[in-house]
């Protein structure tokens, strides 16, 4: 196995440049523990827990690893500055972001210890963070899944490598060494994935949905705005198809059971709701009807990842998925990654 090493590892307090990114509903205490113990960094997902379910989940992470780890927060949350301080009681590692946070959120934790690292899709954001005082990016391509922009991995990455001075990691169909070789030749300090992680044997989706990835080709996911009015990757199903078919009127009863169900899971008020909506539609630039609608996407992911529903709920998803067919634990993946890397190079040299 190779002793690969980049700027990240120190960074980190990690033995591997490989980052399992944080995932709503898939990325769990024992997935992230997983991943840790593995030589990686595992990355909690803290969106869809209420505060008192991430103590827990810190704790449960705690239980099972003594590696460092991250902690995924929205930065557009209400409780996005209690959750920080949470972070910074408890020694958390890493606080990640899908959405840039704001500097003085950068400034609380930088001063604290803890190493921030969001995720941009486009260079002018990563330029915007890296001025802001980050530690690092992750730049995720078009071929990424969940939110994703249109820009492919291969020119993306070199165009923020090239602009920034941090640490850069890549995201957006890597799933082996080969691919992770070719993410350090492009200049980055190592590769960042979701869809490798969310099939192993330590994820916590059920067997039913994994088979559903297993069984995607390259052509078998979609870009849709249906959900939330912001490009988002996930697998085509007869379900999301339907989401795109169905007008904006049809769709709103169901957005507003969402939002009740997501209220009542976690514990959040319709004032704080109301809040991160209108600071969605800011960063967003999002129709008041779109910000009811997005309502539907943590409740029908929750559908599939935890509930087993692939019928009825929405797989985020990267085009990568294409590619897996099989499902290994995270100590299998991770040691099979770094063996490839450093047979690639051998080749290479």
């Amino acid at each position: 196995m190779s002793s690969l090493r980049t700027p990240i590892c120190d960074l980190f307090g990690i033995r591997h440049p490989i980052v399992q990114t944080g995932m709503g509903w898939v990325s769990d205490a024992r997935l992230t523990a997983a991943t840790a113990n593995a030589g990686g960094l595992g990355i909690l997902a803290s969106a869809t827990l209420s505060y008192e379910e991430l103590v827990t989940a810190i704790s449960d992470v705690r239980k099972l690893t003594d590696a460092p780890f991250g902690v995924n927060l929205r930065a557009d949350a209400p409780d996005a500055a209690k959750r920080a301080d949470l972070l910074i009681r408890e020694g958390v590692r890493v606080a990640s972001f899908a959405l840039a946070p704001k500097p003085e959120l950068i400034e609380r934790l930088k001063a604290a210890g803890v190493v921030v690292v969001p995720s941009v899709g486009a260079r002018r954001h990563a330029e915007k963070v890296a001025a802001w005082g980050v530690d690092a990016v992750v730049v995720q391509g078009g071929e990424g899944g969940g939110h994703t922009g249109q820009v492919p991995t291969t020119l993306l990455l070199p165009q923020v490598v090239d602009a920034v001075d941090i640490p850069v990691i890549a995201a957006g169909g890597f799933f082996d060494g080969r691919g992770l070789v070719a993410a350090l030749a492009y200049g980055a300090a190592g590769i960042a994935m979701g869809t490798r992680f969310l099939l192993t044997s330590d994820s916590p989706v059920s067997e039913s949905v994994r088979q559903r990835y297993l069984d995607a080709t390259l052509t078998d996911t979609v870009v849709t705005t249906a959900l939330d009015g912001v490009p988002q990757r996930v697998l085509r199903t007869p379900f999301v198809d339907g989401l795109g078919e169905t007008g904006a009127l049809r769709r709103l009863p169901r957005a507003v059971r969402s939002a009740r169900a997501l209220r009542r899971m976690t514990g959040r008020s319709w004032l704080s709701m109301l809040r991160e909506g209108r600071a969605m539609r800011g960063s967003h630039e999002l129709r008041l009807s779109q910000l009811v609608l997005a309502a539907n996407t943590p409740m029908l992911i929750r559908a599939a990842m935890v509930d087993g529903r692939a019928d009825a709920g929405v797989m985020a998803t990267g085009q990568v998925a294409g590619l897996i067919d099989d499902v290994p634990s995270c100590a299998e993946l991770i040691d099979r990654i770094m063996a490839e890397a450093a047979d690639t190079l051998k080749r290479l040299a």
